[in-house]
Order: C-alpha cells, then structure tokens, then sequence
C-alpha cells in the first residue's frame, strides 16, 4: 500500500467519524432529537415504513409474531448477521411472565450538569414542552412503543418512573418500558394489566440529579447499542434489541424453526423416522413429507395460516 493511500483511508476514516459527530450534535440541538434525514441516515438498511421523523416503523403484524420468539432464536439470527451487541442481562423485570416487545423510544439521562440542563429546559418550554423533562418522552409514546432510557444505571434517586407516569406509558403504548436505572411504586405499577418494568432495581426515592440529554437517538444499554425503532425483545432471560431492519427475518426464522420441531416431535411420536434421522440435515425424502404435512394441517398450526403459505411458496428453510 502506497503512503497516498494509506493517508487517503485514514482521511477517509476521519472524515466518517466527523460526520456522525455532527449528525449527533446537531440533532441534540434541535429539541435533543435527530432529524428525519439523519435518522434514515443511521438506519439505511431499513427500507419499511416510518414515522414523521423518520423513526422505523416495523408493521404490527411482525410486533405480534415477535410474541412468540424465543431470546435464544433472536440472538442466534443477529450473531448469524454479525451483530454480536444487542443483548443485556442482569434486570430485575416487575414481572418474570409479561413480556415487552415494541419499538424503541429511545431516551439518555445523564448525571445533572446545571449550565446543560437549564438550556435543555429552556428549548424544551420553547419547543411546548410540559412538566418535568422524564415526563417528555412519555408525550411521544404511540401504541406499540417501548421507552428504552439510559440513566447510568442509578438506583437511588434514579427512580425515572413511580405508579402516576406508570399509568400514562401505558395508557399510550399499551407496553412497558426498559430502563438502565430505576423505578419506584412496585405496587402501584404491579396493578396495572399489562404493563411490566425491566429495570437494574426498585427504590423509594425520588429522582434527583439526573438530566435528560436526549430523545430518539442512539444509547448505550449496558453491552448494548440501541437505535430509536430497533425493535424490543424483553423476557425472562433479559432483553434483546433487534435492528428494524431485521425484525422480520428474526420472526420468520423462528416459525420456521417452531415448525419443523413440532414436524420432528410428531414423526418421532409416530416412529416414523429415527432421532439419528431429525437430528442431523434432513434428507429430501424428509424435506418433502415436512412440507405435505404443512399443508396438510395448515389451519391446526402455531404459524398463522398465511405465514405458512409464504413459507411453502418461497421454501424459506
């Protein structure tokens, strides 16, 4: 490699990181969000439907079969794409059995610097902005939506939610939320159906010293990165977040994977065929019988029946 081109790639490197810097900042300054064209610059393999500012918008039909995913399944598809940072453990979630999945609505606290948090204010009030600044991000919530935020992963005094802006989250998203930090009211938010918490712990307190930098832009939960529209995955075992661009592929993996189990199960239950014989790649003799027996029970199977006929259609296996 000559020494001109050498330079012209770390030019070329530098030049990269200047403007994703600038994308970043420049979004913070207005209303601490980024703008519709620099999030369709952050999220260019997603090629759906999006929000007015850009936001992915992964269709509800795949936020409902995302129900069914397991965590090993979605974590197997995003290692298999190369994206080894989209899994966090370690929550102490309001329920073990109520799962989370929705768009990220992304949110990062930062420990309180006065000079930052009273312009943050000031712009806010002067973008219509009301109540204190955990409470605008909850104004933003559409049905579907996940509040993800990342406040340093403070216990005490980093209560971002009690039972009162409990209630509001989910009256508008009809979800929960995801929070590297805490949260109150463990009673008052346990009586709300549906609704569940993952969060680091539970405290009394009030939340104090903790200043809301930005809304809808790239976070940092624990070993993960998160992106505003990555799709939210929250169970027992912890949380996943799967880049919008992947969601269906993750869903249509796992039906296929749930699919040919239950084929498996069933011919070994009926001793047709040999554990030897489902265990390793199949033969095309029992590539041929898996699909006769879609057909045949298409409306007895835990796929809807129109997922099956994409998947007879395309052979997506």
């Amino acid at each position: 490699m000559t020494l001109i081109k050498h330079f012209e790639m770390k030019l070329h490197d530098i030049l990269s990181l200047l403007l994703v810097f600038s994308v970043l900042a420049v979004g913070n300054l207005q209303a601490q969000t980024l703008t519709k064209s620099q999030m369709e610059f952050l999220t260019p393999q997603y090629t759906g439907e999006r929000f007015d500012d850009g936001r992915p918008k992964v269709a509800d039909d795949v936020l409902q079969r995302m129900k069914k995913v397991t965590i090993e399944e979605a974590w197997g598809v995003l290692r298999n794409e190369g994206y080894h940072n989209q899994f966090e453990s370690g929550w102490q979630p309001l329920h073990d059995d109520v799962p989370v999945i929705g768009r990220a609505l992304t949110v990062q606290y930062m420990p309180n610097r006065p000079d930052v948090s009273d312009q943050i204010k000031k712009k806010g009030k002067a973008d219509g902005r009301i109540g204190n600044t955990n409470s605008w991000p909850i104004d933003m919530l559409v049905e579907g939506d996940v509040y993800v935020a990342d406040a340093f992963g403070k216990i005490v005094n980093g209560t971002l939610i009690g039972d009162n802006l409990g209630n509001s989250i989910y009256a508008k998203s009809k979800n929960g939320v995801v929070f590297n930090a805490s949260s109150r009211d463990m009673e008052g938010l346990s009586e709300i159906e549906g609704f569940n918490a993952f969060v680091r712990g539970w405290d009394p307190s009030f939340l104090t010293e903790v200043m809301l930098l930005s809304i809808n832009t790239p976070i940092r939960m624990g070993a993960a990165t998160v992106l505003p529209g990555d799709i939210v995955l929250a169970k027992k075992e912890g949380v996943m977040f799967i880049p919008a661009h992947l969601a269906e592929k993750v869903v249509v993996t796992s039906e296929v994977v749930r699919l040919r189990d239950l084929f498996g199960i069933t011919r070994l239950k009926e001793g047709k065929y040999t554990p030897g014989q489902i265990d390793n790649k199949w033969t095309e003799e029992i590539e041929k019988d898996f699909s006769q027996w879609l057909r045949n029970h298409i409306d007895e199977l835990p796929v809807p029946k129109e997922q099956v006929k994409e998947l007879l259609e395309k052979r997506m296996w």
